[in-house]
């Protein structure tokens, strides 16, 4: 994209008119997308994804859609119904997602604006609007769903932090330049009162990223190994051992406003792919004949339709600060159960042929077509963000207010 293009884009304001604004939306899609990115992105390699990655934010950026969610003076400023809208059209047209950049422009910023300091937000939001990429660095070994038991831990050198322990499930730690980390600052208090929140170069000395190989053959998750890492003491979010409370921001993000734009893509792209392949014609005629099919194909409508109004709805309700304390938990939960019954069925409608299908696109959503590694991804999303288990746990101690069930080890 040249500078003038850049230029032009940039300072075009948005249409005030929603019906405008789709237009506008749809014109920007038919130029700009590129319509080979499935073809190029399928068994890209990691350099040439992250150079796809970078330039297709870019676009996005120039146009004004990459960060709509953020506040005005630092490049977003969107009015919500105008980002309901953008999101129904980018999944409408099958744009590539924002794979690497979605920690930094969701997580990131949402804890840096909610709790960082002017220097911080001033250092790296426009950093992120560059291309800087985030990783989160919260999981553990033995402290996935039990954040708290986390045993990275961080002494106070002086003017750093000494960080020292090791983190697993990060996803695509092997490209990040930053880590949102959580690390034991003092072991002695009760486990969500000594715990602080670190952002720290992933170039510093002493630290080992080691991606891990999944099973569908991709290596989206990382182990990242610090030792003895030093963190300067302004690189701390939040007040020392208030990391637990800080951390609530980041997740608040990830369980909340970056549903909206996935519940779109999994009811516009991913749902017409599994109607084309129900219509072609096999050996045995069109499975879409078949009443069975049909039924489940009618079923998943109805469910998709209410999953994307309920994202509708939770992101109008942010605006006016009507959320409940579990309505996040809920649109979580359902999404990513409905992923999975999604691509299964897609997987069985595939029959043999779907297992023949090795690679995937990259820059693409959890929904590709390829359904039976699509399925087989599907199982991560009732993990990250809080588990299907501790989803149904906060709907029903705090969004149906039923008592704590006791259990060993709870802190």
């Amino acid at each position: 994209m040249t500078r003038t293009e850049t230029e032009h884009h940039a300072t075009t304001p948005w249409p005030e008119d929603l019906d405008e604004f789709r237009e506008h939306v749809r014109r920007w899609c038919g130029q700009y997308i590129p319509a080979d990115w499935r073809q190029t992105q399928t068994g890209a390699s990691d350099t040439e994804f992250e150079r796809f990655q970078q330039d297709w934010f870019q676009r996005l950026r120039a146009a004004g859609f990459a960060v709509p969610h953020w506040p005005a003076e630092f490049g977003g400023g969107m009015p919500v119904s105008h980002q309901i809208v953008l999101y129904q059209e980018l999944a409408a047209h099958d744009a590539p997602r924002l794979v690497l950049a979605f920690v930094a422009i969701h997580h990131a910023a949402a804890t840096l604006l909610a709790a960082g300091t002017d220097e911080q937000r001033a250092r790296h939001l426009p950093a992120i609007l560059d291309g800087e990429i985030w990783v989160q660095g919260f999981s553990e070994p033995d402290a996935g769903s039990d954040l708290a038991a986390l045993r990275t831990t961080a002494a106070r050198d002086g003017d750093d932090w000494v960080i020292t322990g090791q983190k697993v499930w990060a996803s695509g730690a092997q490209y990040a330049h930053w880590c949102l980390l959580l690390a034991r600052s003092d072991p002695s208090a009760p486990a969500r009162q000594g715990i602080s929140y670190f952002l720290v170069d992933m170039a510093s000395p002493g630290i080992e990223v080691r991606p891990i190989r999944q099973a569908t053959g991709e290596s989206h998750f990382c182990e990242i190994f610090l030792d003895r890492v030093r963190v300067p003491a302004s690189a701390m979010v939040g007040a020392e051992n208030a990391g637990w409370q800080v951390a609530q921001r980041t997740l608040g993000a990830e369980r909340g406003l970056t549903m909206l734009e996935l519940a779109e893509r999994l009811g516009n792209a991913g749902f017409r792919w599994l109607v084309a392949d129900a219509a072609r014609r096999g050996p045995g005629g069109r499975a879409l004949d078949d009443p069975v099919v049909a039924d489940r194909l009618a079923a998943l409508e109805i469910e998709l339709t209410g999953l994307r109004a309920m994202c509708r709805d939770l992101v109008l309700r942010h605006e006016t600060n009507t959320v409940g304390p579990a309505d996040a938990s809920i649109v979580k939960l359902y999404y990513s159960e409905l992923l999975q019954r999604m691509t299964d069925f897609g997987a069985e409608l595939g029959g043999v042929g779907a297992h023949t299908v090795v690679r995937k696109p990259m820059s693409g959503g959890w929904e590709s077509g390829a359904w039976v590694l699509d399925f087989v991804g599907s199982w991560e999303w009732t993990i990250p963000g809080g588990t299907s288990e501790i989803q149904r746990t906060i709907i029903a101690e705090r969004g149906l207010g039923l008592p704590r069930e006791p259990a060993a080890g709870r802190r």
